[in-house]
């Protein structure tokens, strides 16, 4: 199957589902190194009169490493079909194994700008995300510091990608 791309605008999802109960993939680099994890902690919406997408990556991560290197991120959403594959590849490390290969998934190598970007045929929904602004969590910034007890009880505090959407695909 593949995607046809869409108008950001257009696409009608509650995305309080979507991320925290749903899950996705957070994917990043190209066809010659990509990693991808799963989070449930993310934020859509405009800022700065552009359509973002909001997520964090501990710096522990492999795919940290590629975030940093890489210029572009993908958000995958997937079918309820694919949790146990989803559920692998956030309990397991991309140092340690080929995720895509662990789970059945399929990567899809896009290209926006001239850059490789990666996703998965398995999708149901792809956020093609360009980065826009990066910063490391940090303990003086919480306000309410229970949460700063409750996440970072051993400081490792996630990194804040905010990223422009730049192309957005549904399954066909």
């Amino acid at each position: 199957m593949g995607f046809v791309k869409t108008d950001i605008y257009d696409l009608q999802f509650n995305p309080y589902k979507l991320i925290s109960k749903d899950w996705f993939l957070l994917t990043s680099g190209n066809k010659s190194e990509y990693n991808t994890m799963t989070a449930s902690w993310g934020q859509t919406g405009v800022l700065w009169n552009m359509p973002v997408f909001t997520t964090v990556v501990r710096s522990n991560r492999k795919t940290f490493e590629l975030i940093e290197k890489n210029e572009f991120f993908t958000i995958s959403f997937f079918s309820e079909k694919y949790r146990s594959a989803l559920s692998f590849c956030g309990s397991h490390s991309g140092r340690d194994c080929d995720k895509a290969k662990e789970t059945g998934l399929t990567p899809v190598f896009m290209s926006e700008n001239g850059v490789e970007v990666t996703a998965f045929a398995e999708a149901d929904m792809v956020l093609v995300c360009i980065k826009a602004y990066v910063q490391e969590m940090k303990p003086e910034c919480f306000v309410d510091t229970e949460n700063d007890e409750k996440w970072y009880s051993d400081k490792d505090y996630h990194y804040q990608y905010i990223g422009e959407i730049v192309k957005a695909f549904v399954k066909e």
